[in-house]
């Protein structure tokens, strides 16, 4: 239970609704505010009225991230001590809402109470909301009868629809749902309304059919997150901070499981809300590299998914390519008329050969060797598209400009807003782009994939070539890319080949990706916990003094956990254990101001300066990464690899986190037990 916060959020999976803090919906096309699923927004106004008021929360209870409760009084402030009449207000999201409403008379006279829900739905598509585009070329329409309400639109073959029913007598008009009360003295009553959303296919079958038949028992859901959380390795440590942070993660993380349409039920991770409900290429596979050895039932869907999805053909709208792994996909309505290209859209340059690494790393960790065996087709795909048809400067580096010149993607690597790639003056460069991390994943791919080619697929001559081909790559990066006079890595080449010389987070993505020489590692890992870089909140993307940076810059300056929690992993490769501590302190510690959850990103500002995170004003949140970033840092604290079945020495930290215990990890050995404590001095110790 807690103070009526701005808005509140209950999802499952793609689905989500997210209301103002008495629980009402008042949006527009411009606000990510009402109740969603596949790309569309099925309630757009849901307003309680009791006795023609508004309601105004006194405290919300949102502790379960699929259900909510709201206690509600009539009117403003001066009225919380005189409100005879008093409203509790649940609801619970799964494939659909269900929504209690109960009123209560608490004062000495009997009572006739009108209770009113004014309904509305515009069915906009999620793009239509996130650029601001008010404009429907379909036909909604609203059907009332005797035992509901029917909103629904349709464009051509594109229909979609909700259906609001109520377990009490009512009136239903095309605008509200009315309900005439008479309560005693300290009688209540109390309504159920379910609204369910129906996505049609052209030859009328439901798309949420499925989805529907998964969660037919109200018991499924809960006892899933309860399984899911049971499932993960037990944490044991003394800080309340960090145990607040791991179980807020893993339950996040459980919200934000859903099935495709495509994928028979099984579930992987979406991206976030409240714009990225759905499968990223990218995201999805950087949360699974973070969650493995804590949730790996995410890996395998979500390999198999963007596999059966990997670009087949050439298709200059959709970016698409043979051997390319998707960016994003979308079941909206402007995906469908292809007003945005996301059914699905291939706009990345670093899906691909991340792939091949998650695929490698799980293997590792489980020794899942038929997956490895299943996928082998789709991964000399990927392969083959690196060695080619991403290499659009003939310079043989992963580069990228976007070929759907009106709705794709500028920036196809993880910033991937318009000013996030820039010189250190300011300037931006022209395209093709090359960036630096996405060499790195190359790098990392080629030595994955010879493993596996070599002691899977029993093929030594591609090994062999892959082997040649990273040694290549490796010396020609640490040729091209690298400023001596600074330092460190230019951020990418410029179409010329000129380096972008901004002072970048994407430095540290180069150290767990293991292109970088041991001899040059130390200056990268200086420059990445210098004050220009490192706030003490984290590493920020872009460092202070740069031509754009701004701390509060979307990829420009501010810090991202997702961000943060691969450059420690890559400390703690080279070696740089202390500097991979600081920045899980920094993390961990900003989590607290944010109740555990860890958002898309928050400001860059000093902690000097500010002493608290400063909140990022459009973040998502939960965010699949951001959820991951707790998980991937504790096993960096750990020491947890693949190759090992003990623990390696962890870094010395404040006393904060004096003793780290993670029980019951999986692993291809089976389970084991990962300790550490520190004695009072902070010298490690491992038992």
């Amino acid at each position: 239970m807690k103070d009526a916060p701005g808005t509140v959020s209950c999802i499952d999976g793609n689905t989500f609704i997210v209301s103002d803090s008495s629980g009402d919906i008042e949006s527009s096309t411009a606000a990510p505010v009402g109740l969603f699923t596949v790309d569309s927004r099925y309630l757009s106004r849901w307003v309680l009225t009791v006795d023609g008021e508004r309601m105004t929360a006194l405290s919300v209870d949102d502790s379960h991230y699929f259900e909510a409760a709201f206690f509600l009084v009539p009117g403003g402030q001066m009225d919380y001590v005189q409100a005879d009449v008093s409203a509790i207000r649940r609801r619970r999201i799964d494939a659909d809402l269900t929504e209690s409403i109960t009123v209560f008379n608490f004062g000495e006279q009997p009572r006739e109470v009108d209770v009113r829900l004014e309904v509305a739905a515009d069915f906009a598509d999620i793009f239509e909301i996130k650029f601001d585009v008010g404009v429907k070329t379909g036909e909604l329409y609203t059907e009332v009868a005797p035992d509901g309400l029917r909103l629904g639109y349709r464009r051509d073959t594109f229909h979609r629809e909700v259906s609001i029913t109520a377990d009490r007598p009512a009136t239903f008009t095309p605008d509200d749902i009315r309900f005439t009360v008479r309560l005693e003295p300290g009688a209540d009553w109390s309504v159920e309304l379910r609204a369910e959303m129906r996505a049609w296919r052209p030859d009328g079958v439901d798309l949420r059919a499925g989805p529907r038949s998964l969660r037919s028992d109200a018991s499924v859901l809960p006892e899933s997150v309860r399984a899911w959380v049971a499932a993960a390795p037990t944490l044991d440590t003394d800080s309340a901070t960090l145990r607040q942070v791991y179980h807020r993660s893993l339950v996040d993380l459980a919200a934000l499981r859903f099935a495709p349409l495509s994928l028979g039920g099984a579930t992987v991770p979406a991206a976030g809300l409240p714009w990225f409900m759905t499968l990223f290429g990218r995201d999805s596979l950087l949360t699974c590299l973070q969650t493995l050895p804590f949730t790996p039932a995410l890996t395998p869907p979500t390999l198999r998914i963007l596999a059966s999805l990997q670009g087949a053909r050439n298709d200059d709208v959709l970016e698409e390519d043979p051997g390319r792994i998707l960016h994003e996909l979308r079941y909206g309505e402007s995906a469908a008329f292809e007003e945005q290209p996301h059914s699905p859209y291939y706009g990345t340059v670093d899906a691909t050969p991340l792939f091949v690494v998650l695929l490698d790393e799980y293997e590792r960790w489980s020794g899942d060797t038929a997956l490895v065996r299943e996928l082998e087709p789709e991964t000399r795909a990927a392969l083959t598209w690196m060695a080619g048809p991403a290499d659009l400067t003939g310079a043989g580096y992963l580069s990228y400009q976007r070929r759907n010149v009106e709705t794709g993607l500028e920036n196809q690597c993880w910033k991937d807003s318009c000013d996030s790639i820039s010189y250190a003056d300011g300037r931006l460069p022209g395209f093709p782009r090359s960036t630096c991390e996405a060499q790195g994943y190359a790098y990392d791919a080629k030595i994955r994939a010879a493993r596996l080619a070599r002691e899977i697929w029993h093929d030594a001559a591609f090994a062999d070539r892959l082997e040649r081909e990273a040694a290549a790559l490796y010396e020609r990066f640490n040729r091209d890319f690298w400023l001596e006079d600074r330092g460190w890595y230019a951020v990418a080449l410029d179409p010329d080949g000129t380096p972008v010389d901004s002072l970048t987070s994407n430095i540290g993505h180069l150290l767990w990706s293991g292109i970088v020489p041991p001899e040059r590692a130390a200056r990268v890992a200086e420059h990445l916990m210098s004050p220009a870089l490192f706030s003490g909140w984290g590493v920020r993307t872009l460092a202070e003094g740069q031509g754009r940076y701004n701390p509060l810059g979307y990829h420009t300056g501010t810090v991202w956990p997702f961000d943060n929690s691969f450059i420690a992993w890559g400390l703690r490769r080279y070696g740089f254990t202390d500097e991979a501590g600081r920045i899980a302190e920094a993390i961990i510690s900003a989590a607290a101001y944010f109740e555990g959850r860890l958002p898309e990103a928050f400001g860059g500002f000093d902690r000097r300066t500010t002493r608290y995170p400063v909140r990022y004003p459009t973040a998502g949140s939960p965010q699949a990464w951001s959820s991951g970033a707790p998980l991937l840092l504790l096993r960096t604290l750990l020491g947890l690899d693949p190759h090992e079945d003990h623990l390696a020495t962890i870094p010395a930290l404040p006393p904060t986190f004096e003793h780290i215990a993670l029980l019951n990890v999986p692993g291809r050995w089976g389970r084991m037990d990962a300790f550490a404590r520190y004695r009072p001095d902070n010298s490690p110790e491992t038992y």
